[in-house]
């Protein structure tokens, strides 16, 4: 087994991995590749190749043995096959090596023998820190150390941005990416056998050197643990950019409830995102510029932006941009505005974006008064709109520059976070992009990914300062039996006996009267039960029976009420023949209520409790609005949650109408989340519709799913 991550000796050993003072490569091809790369990016420290069948390699002279070391290393690269990299292993554990990189593959990922052979490595590592297996390893920008298999590229500039994928051919590709990014570290950690992306980013996170980080996560297997190092990446200000990739089958029992549709995995990596203030983005381009914006110019104080262009269609373009992102663009007050008439040309119109138009192009002595007087209004980030001309067409590129000095200028004497954006991604050229972010202006690379950037910078700041404030508290375990060894199908409970389950737990559901068979006389109906009524056929195979004509509202008689149970009988024996019957609920009609939400919590195996709030009914179909927290969750945090629906505006009393009861609302969550906490085998439970009162909040459908021994 391998150690506990937390355990003092791994996390010092890592410490080693990532800073090391002497590298040892075992291998062949790859172990020159390696040396290469090492030269390739400056590394001038001891390196110990170990190959016995090579006098050399990359100029150094070849150990015949880890054994022969002259010292324990601080990090191994090794490339050989599996067996002997296993049993290199523990030759090197024992001597007390810091890490290592597993290139060798053929372990968990293939499946089978893998699985077994993972194992055996892990054994062997000890307390060794392990990248890997099959991964490409670990370059470390900052001490200028490039255990890795393949040409690569990025740089550093005294703080940089530590990037963490589970791809080793996108960390690759990122290490190319002409987009001007500091670095500091570039880690593949492939199988994450030992080490996972959580203890990476917990070690990161207290580097003086990583100024944000960026992750590529195809999955997590630790939630509790990722929340650790998530809060204190937070708390020490060093943002988590996540590229989420891939998606993971929801389990059987959400395919019978509208659940499955609303909160996947994706979700709910979502939901865990947003509850530690992560920045999600959607492709490695946009990861790199919002890495940059954050590493080069930092964290807005807010939204408000100064936008200034050349250009009436650079500044409608980011004008367009930002309003969609939420940015805000506040026009210039009237002093300022009077101000920069005085200073702009005839020509030129006061406005936020602001183009000061061609005539004072490229002459600081009057682009310089323009910038400062538009900045001095109050904002809390500025952009610039420029597209640098191409190689060997430099005649206009010191206008350009000029117009790049005056504006770093200026928002460095107003204190505001600053970026100098090409309206195309490649219109600014390498020493551009040195010059800039050598002043501390990021240079952004395209409007929309500027703008989301931005907006993403602006959106952690504000989150960091809210959950610093208010700390989410730890999640609820899944619970329960280990997930790998749960029934793939829990048993779905009928109707009635979900009712019963909610009355218990103090949630109101209808008066109703329950008939094991169809009755061949009206229903005597008990005392608090009349008519207008509706009918239900019970079964635990019938999640959905609306759709198979088994409900039958507002019955006004006791004809109209057997002519119904007679049709409901009718209509589940053609649509489903082999459900099974438990009888017939019957209900009194709910009035109109002031609103519907489809209410569900479910229980996740790696992230606990998962509650889903949506507009209910059969807008859970119709309408794209529903919202999913991870929990536990504050009585505020829900309530923001529910803020976030369309639904949201009923509840709160559209147009006049009365307001819902929210705080019942939210009492009816807490006590399901507290049924699910004290009854492990409950998978699911979902109501829809809820009737939201003015005062009252009733189930009036529900699913309930539980997992049997």
């Amino acid at each position: 087994m391998a150690p506990a991550p937390h355990s003092p000796a791994l996390r010092a050993n890592l410490r080693r991995l990532l800073r090391p003072r002497h590298v040892a490569v075992l291998g062949g091809v790859d172990a020159q590749t390696v040396a290469g790369e090492c030269r390739r990016i400056g590394y001038d420290g001891p390196f110990w190749p170990v190959n016995p069948k090579r006098q050399s390699i990359g100029g150094f002279a070849c150990f015949k043995s880890v054994d022969d070391l002259p010292e324990p290393p601080d990090a191994v690269f090794i490339a050989v096959p599996r067996d002997q990299a296993i049993d290199s292993l523990s030759r090197l554990s024992a001597m007390g090596a810091g890490g290592a990189i597993v290139y060798s593959a053929g372990f968990a990922e293939i499946g089978g023998d893998g699985q077994k052979m993972e194992a055996a490595l892990i054994e062997a590592a000890g307390d060794m820190a392990i990248i890997g297996p099959n991964c490409y390893g670990l370059i470390n920008y900052v001490d200028r150390v490039a255990l890795w298999p393949f040409a690569h590229g990025g740089g550093f500039r005294g703080r940089g941005a530590a990037i963490i994928t589970q791809s080793g051919m996108l960390s690759s590709d990122l290490t190319m990416a002409q987009r001007g990014l500091p670095l500091s570290y570039m880690l593949s950690v492939g199988n994450q056998a030992v080490l996972r992306i959580e203890d990476f980013i917990d070690t990161l996170a207290d580097l003086p050197e990583v100024s944000a980080i960026g992750v590529h996560i195809e999955g997590i297997r630790d939630s509790q643990r990722f929340q650790t190092a998530a809060l204190k990446a937070l708390a020490n200000n060093v943002p988590l950019v996540v590229l989420k990739t891939g998606s993971s089958a929801l389990g059987s029992e959400l395919t019978v409830s509208h659940t499955g549709s609303l909160s996947g995995a994706d979700e709910v990596y979502d939901a865990l995102f947003d509850r530690f203030g992560m920045i999600r983005v959607d492709e490695p381009a946009q990861m790199l510029e919002t890495l940059k914006f954050l590493t080069v110019a930092g964290v807005p104080a807010g939204r408000r932006l100064a936008g200034l262009a050349c250009s009436g269609g650079g500044a409608t373009m980011l004008a367009d941009a930002a309003e969609a992102r939420g940015l805000e663009l506040p026009r210039p007050g009237v002093a300022t505005a009077d101000s920069l008439r005085a200073q702009l040309p005839l020509t030129a119109t006061v406005s936020n974006p602001l183009d000061y138009t061609t005539p004072i192009w490229g002459v600081p002595g009057r682009t310089g008064p323009v910038f400062s007087t538009l900045f001095a209004d109050g904002y809390d980030a500025a952009v610039i709109i420029q597209d640098y001309p191409a190689a060997g067409l430099d005649e206009s590129k010191p206008f350009y520059r000029n117009d790049s000095i005056s504006f770093l200028t200026a928002a460095a004497a107003a204190g505001l976070p600053a970026a100098v954006c090409s309206t195309i991604a490649e219109n600014l050229d390498s020493e551009t992009r040195d010059f800039l972010v050598a002043r501390g202006v990021a240079p952004m690379q395209g409007i929309g990914d500027c703008v989301r950037a931005i907006a993403a910078a602006a959106a952690y700041g504000a989150a960091r300062c809210r959950l610093l404030a208010d700390a989410p508290p730890p999640l609820i375990p899944a619970g329960g039996a280990d997930p790998n060894d749960r029934p793939a199908n829990p048993v779905m409970l009928d109707e009635a006996a979900a009712k019963s389950c909610l009355t218990g737990w103090q949630i109101d559901v209808p008066e109703s009267l329950v008939l094991a068979a169809l009755p061949a006389t009206p229903p005597v109906l008990p005392s608090g039960l009349d008519y207008p009524l509706v009918a239900k056929a019970l079964s635990p195979d019938l999640p959905h029976k609306s759709e198979i004509g088994a409900v039958i509202l507002d019955i006004g008689s006791a004809e109209e009420m057997l002519a119904a149970l007679a049709g409901i009988d009718a209509n589940v024996t053609q649509h489903a023949p082999t459900a099974r019957r438990t009888g017939f609920l019957i209900e009194a009609m709910q009035p109109p209520p002031l609103g519907e939400l489809m209410l569900s919590l479910r229980r996740d195996p790696t992230f606990g409790l998962v509650l889903t709030l949506a507009s209910g009914g059969i807008l859970v179909e119709l309408l794209d609005d529903s919202v999913t927290l991870l929990l536990p969750a504050s009585d505020d945090v829900i309530t923001a949650a529910i803020d976030r629906l369309a639904m949201a505006r009923v509840l709160k009393g559209y147009r006049g109408a009365a307001r819902a009861d929210l705080a019942a609302l939210i009492g009816v969550i807490n006590r399901l989340a507290t049924a699910l906490v004290d009854d492990p085998a409950l998978s699911l439970v979902e109501i829809n519709p809820l009737f939201i009162g003015a005062d009252t909040v009733t189930a009036v459908d529900a699913v309930i799913m539980r997992i049997t021994a």
